[in-house]
């Protein structure tokens, strides 16, 4: 499957993407009781800050297929929780519940995610920090080559700190 790849726009997607962050499948998403307004606020936020970003991954038909986020971990999500490198990149996907699941979508997902990250040569290495409770995206995570750490207490929840560098991820979608 292939991908492209547009900014999410905070107003003209919000109603999509609030459809999605609500349904109970995403529920790690942590915005199930989210308001409309609550979405485009919380992406106006991003569209406003240097180091986050939101990315709607499109279909071939260039139909929105899933939700990506990136940040810097040297100043967003994981700050002071480990010691960032320089190359690092945060990322967050998500795709939506479907009645009609399509096998390997998900993993061509975070594949293209992956690829997109690693298409800008500056960046070395993805952070991610599941919830710990979602084997589900441990799985697809250690498919693509991530390389769990150490469990860290965020905020809002306990996560499984991982890493992948270009080279891991180059190993696992070649094997």
């Amino acid at each position: 499957m292939t991908f492209t790849f547009r900014p999410l726009d905070p107003l003209k997607d919000a109603e999509l993407v609030h459809g999605w962050v609500t349904h109970p499948k995403a529920a790690f998403w942590m915005m199930q009781d989210a308001k409309l307004e609550d979405v485009e606020r919380a992406y106006m936020e991003i569209a406003a800050d240097e180091h986050h970003h939101a990315l709607l991954g499109l279909a071939e038909d260039g139909t929105p297929a899933f939700l990506t986020e990136w940040y810097d971990p040297a100043h967003r999500e994981l700050v002071g929780l480990y010691e960032p490198r320089s190359g690092d990149v945060g990322m967050h996907f998500l795709v939506p519940a479907t009645d009609t699941p399509v096998h390997g979508f998900t993993r061509s997902v975070i594949t293209a995610v992956m690829f997109h990250l690693f298409e800008d040569p500056s960046v070395r290495r993805i952070v991610v920090e599941p919830d710990v409770r979602n084997t589900a995206v441990h799985a697809l995570n250690e498919a693509v080559g991530f390389v769990a750490e150490r469990e860290i207490d965020k905020p809002e929840k306990r996560a499984l700190l991982s890493f992948c560098t270009r080279e891991q991820f180059e190993k696992a979608v070649t094997a």
